[in-house]
């Protein structure tokens, strides 16, 4: 029993504990469907699939850690496609990365600044925001159209899509652990009344955390368009589905926290959904299970991240 807790109390151990249920998601779906699911190529394919939105899935860590919410990601990932594709046009790779990267800083920094300013739900700005970020999005694609050029999309295959990723993952993870940054926000996120009666400027840590969020989802912007190689515009709040798989990565690493290791959760746990949407669609299941996929699966890391307090009342 001894051993038991020792080993429960490493911090491998929640890393050994996702890669042992990705083996297991794996085997599961492979006994089932061995010609359609599961070989070498395909692999590749849900891990390409997977390191996208683990990129978006750290912007959002920064967030979520903290207890707040952004749901304009969606519409931030779309407008920051849109210009990729102009500015790729006008400035070729450069402006391929550089442009998504900026207008998700700016639209981070639009963000927090509202968040800080109006003193409201950063569930309610965000959402508000990303109306307006939608109807940007139209204007985008009527200026430089929906399409990028199939010279540009190189970040949308192996070994440069691995390369782009694995910067963003290291870059995430010295933040986290490295810098003033990355220990305030974690210290609002344990405790938020503490760390401000320590002279932590809490305010200041939620707008840094907005704006890396979205300078996360401008990377993920320049890997999602690389890959799709298009992007419509999205309005009506239609870009509200882009968010939850990104969410979920987060809620993964916001589960193994105390690990110590939430980056490596965050991919992780992507691949085990990247791994889960395939392996039903293998199993003959409509494209439209991957809503069921993603619901089920975010309730059930929800579930493990929330921290119950007896007697509390739940809204």
């Amino acid at each position: 029993m001894d051993a038991i807790k020792k080993l429960q109390q490493s911090q491998w151990f929640g890393v050994g504990f996702l890669v042992v249920l990705t083996v297991l998601c794996w085997a599961i779906f492979k006994v089932l469907r061995p010609e359609t699911f599961g070989s070498p190529e395909q692999i590749l394919t849900y891990l390409q699939s997977a390191l996208i939105y683990a990129v978006g899935g750290c912007g959002m860590y920064f967030i979520v850690t903290q207890g707040l919410w952004d749901f304009s990601i969606g519409s931030v990932l779309v407008l920051s496609c849109l210009l990729a594709i102009g500015c790729s046009q006008m400035f070729g790779i450069a402006g391929l990365v550089v442009a998504p990267i900026l207008c998700g800083i700016l639209l981070g920094f639009c963000n927090g600044l509202a968040y800080t300013v109006l003193r409201i739900p950063s569930l309610i700005v965000t959402v508000g925001l990303s109306l307006i970020y939608e109807s940007f999005s139209v204007f985008a694609a009527n200026w430089a159209g929906t399409r990028l050029d199939a010279q540009y999309n190189m970040f949308g295959a192996y070994p440069w899509n691995v390369i782009l990723a694995l910067i963003a993952f290291f870059i995430c993870g010295f933040i986290l652990k490295y810098t003033k940054v990355g220990t305030y926000i974690n210290a609002i996120g344990t405790n938020e009344l503490t760390a401000k009666n320590m002279g932590v400027n809490v305010d200041k840590y939620k707008f840094i955390a907005f704006i890396l969020c979205a300078g996360f989802v401008g990377v993920m912007a320049v890997l999602y368009i690389s890959y799709g190689t298009a992007q419509t515009p999205m309005t009506g709040m239609l870009s509200q589905s882009l968010n939850f798989t990104p969410l979920m990565g987060a809620f993964f690493g916001l589960a193994f926290k105390k690990y110590g290791h939430p980056v490596v959760a965050i991919v992780i746990g992507e691949l085990i959904i990247s791994m889960l949407f395939a392996g039903f669609v293998a199993l003959g299941m409509p494209t439209t299970i991957n809503n069921v996929v993603t619901g089920a699966t975010l309730l059930a890391v929800v579930t493990l991240t929330v921290k119950r307090v007896k007697g509390a009342v739940v809204k």
